[in-house]
């Protein structure tokens, strides 16, 4: 009899030590995001990440039921955000992540939680610059490896490339120059250039007119219509409860004007 009161008192204390460490955030949601983008994703000097995509992701993740000391940041770029979802090294990612018919074959998406395209940076002075066929005759900036300046060279032809683009090892190393009229502008997403020229307020202006379209939606395992359907709740209550357009205001600054309004959710 004494063996079994043992037996079930240590029964009882493995219960609840399992209790207590679920309880002191050993149960992470690891999500991904992206540590090199100012307003969307950017790693601080203390070791935190701020920007838009954090912000979303840390709503959903209180929604689907997470504490703050449960949530962890795990640094995700373009190349790795499906692998890691399929490997399971992260539970999301939030990571301007543009739902596509390719990437929805091997993995999933909630959302999209934001719609934007490719657009145009000029300095706030220059009103000379319109829209994309402003840009026949400018020079620009772009990205090393992005498609942004491939989508133009497309439309311009070889010829323009060579007399007209400039690329950088990202987009962070386009702002100088614009600032220091080596060129007339800088084109990719909208809210990336949002993001590097809202801490800079007042120096920059955003043309406003995209060319292309950019569904932003949260990765997740394919298949996973349970946890798809509370992001998209999540998502949703967000929009509806003015979280979002705070966030978009807190991050884009000046520049939240061109997100004024959530998109319609996809719910395949």
């Amino acid at each position: 009899m004494r063996v079994r009161r043992i037996g079930a008192v240590l029964m009882a204390a493995a219960a609840l030590a399992t209790s207590l460490a679920a309880c002191s955030g050993d149960d992470k949601f690891v999500i991904g995001v992206k540590f090199d983008q100012p307003g969307l994703g950017l790693k601080q000097t203390d070791g935190s990440v701020k920007g838009f995509d954090v912000d979303v992701a840390k709503y959903i993740a209180k929604e689907l039921g997470y504490t703050d000391d449960q949530i962890e940041f795990k640094e995700t770029v373009s190349a790795n955000r499906e692998p890691f979802i399929q490997q399971g090294q992260v539970d999301i990612v939030v990571a301007t992540y543009s739902i596509t018919d390719a990437r929805k074959e091997v993995i999933s998406f909630a959302g999209p939680y934001l719609i934007t395209g490719q657009d145009i940076l000029t300095r706030a002075g220059d009103t000379a610059i319109a829209n994309v066929d402003s840009l026949a005759t400018k020079k620009v900036c772009g990205a090393q490896g992005s498609s942004s300046p491939a989508r133009l060279v497309e439309k311009f032809g070889e010829p323009w490339k060579g007399q007209y683009l400039t690329e950088q090892q990202g987009y962070g190393a386009c702002l100088p120059l614009l600032d220091q009229s080596q060129v007339d502008a800088i084109s990719t997403d909208a809210t990336i250039l949002a993001g590097f020229a809202a801490q800079q307020p007042g120096k920059f202006r955003l043309v406003g007119q995209p060319f292309s379209e950019e569904k932003y939606g949260i990765g997740l395992k394919k298949d996973d219509k349970e946890t798809r359907d509370k992001i998209n709740n999540a998502i949703d209550k967000m929009f509806k409860d003015g979280s979002w357009k705070k966030y978009v205001d807190a991050n884009f600054g000046e520049f939240g004007q061109f997100f004024a309004s959530p998109p319609a959710l996809e719910r395949y």
